[in-house]
């Protein structure tokens, strides 16, 4: 409808965002004369700036009764939530916002004009879905088609620049560029050992002349995973650690990736999206949950009794399912990936 305000109000993880990406597509192409607006944290909006799926970016303020204030003055005539709290419902009925879809999960149906029931299994709990199709799920519900499930993002000219000032080896010549994600926001029990990361960049870069960096977020605990690969590491590395990046020079950087390594976290996904090279370690979490059907990705998962617990930390006193993949597992699976290059 020609003149309609459409507030859409995105998941908060940045691998999630990225993953509502196919959803964000379809709701577009559903609402072409709309004026849409994306509700986000920061770390959303930078991971998915320069989209052309909507007109305008809401910043998430932390009270919903606050931002409810901010959703009114927006005037907004339909709410399109991918975010899953009850906190999101709440603040767009207190706006007044007339239709307000979602997912009726977290108690909070009674705050919306159309519930879109979770898919569940036998037992009541919620059953595995991609979450490319749990969000499609949520287009399709305004009539949005949801028959391509492409991922994409999209890099800003001015972050490629300030990559290579920040990041020369980047834009050097000689092997490969293989980044490395060794850290997970989920919790450590996602992360394979430092060590195996070191041996593995040893490896790729005594075998192809490899150009390798570690990917890590500011935190602490990441950090000092990069920290740790840098010190066991023969080969010279790279680490964010030392050298952080913005969220636009970050995805400039995987851009230019040849082989993505990583655990099931956020970059795994940024690096589908741009279309590169991935191998993507899995241990206590189900890959069901984020599979995309990208043919350039291996998946190596790791084996135990507990498989998938989807804890955060692992409860055994050996981190049996990470430290069932080996280095010869990933390094054979990098020459799959890197077949042709030459040292």
């Amino acid at each position: 409808m020609a003149g309609e305000r459409i507030v859409v109000w995105l998941p908060s993880p940045m691998g999630d965002a990225v993953l509502s990406g196919p959803a964000l597509r379809a709701i577009r192409r559903r609402f072409v004369s709309a004026d849409i607006a994306f509700a986000a944290v920061p770390v959303v909006r930078d991971i998915l700036g320069g989209n052309p799926w909507c007109d305008e970016w809401v910043e998430v303020r932390r009270s919903p009764f606050a931002f409810a204030g901010r959703l009114a003055a927006g005037r907004f005539d339909r709410a399109i939530l991918l975010k899953n709290s009850f906190g999101s419902a709440m603040a767009v009925r207190l706006a007044g916002i007339r239709e307000r879809i979602g997912y009726d999960r977290e108690k909070r149906g009674v705050f919306l004009t159309k519930r879109i029931p979770p898919l569940r299994d036998l037992k009541g709990d919620f059953a595995p879905q991609s979450m490319i199709d749990y969000y499609l799920g949520i287009a399709a519900a305004v009539g949005a088609d949801m028959s391509d499930r492409r991922m994409e993002l999209f890099v800003e000219s001015g972050a490629a620049v300030s990559l290579m000032a920040k990041l020369p080896i980047a834009a050097t010549a000689g092997g490969p560029l293989v980044i490395l994600v060794p850290g997970g926001g989920f919790g450590p029990s996602k992360c394979w050992p430092a060590e195996r990361y070191a041996a593995v960049a040893d490896d790729l870069s005594k075998r192809y002349g490899a150009r390798v960096v570690v990917s890590v977020a500011p935190n602490e605990m990441e950090q000092k995973i990069g920290q740790q690969i840098a010190a066991a590491a023969r080969t010279k590395v790279y680490s964010l650690a030392e050298t952080p990046l913005t969220m636009g020079e970050l995805k400039a950087l995987f851009a230019e990736a040849d082989l993505v390594i990583a655990n099931d976290t956020g970059p795994r996904h940024i690096a589908i999206a741009l279309r590169r090279k991935v191998i993507t370690l899995f241990g206590p979490n189900n890959p069901e949950w984020t599979q995309t059907g990208y043919p350039d990705e291996i998946q190596l998962v790791g084996q135990g009794p507990c498989v998938p617990c989807e804890r955060p930390v692992c409860r055994e006193p050996s981190h049996r399912c990470m430290e069932s993949i080996t280095v010869e597992d990933v390094c054979a699976a990098a020459d799959r990936m890197l077949e042709g290059w030459k040292r």
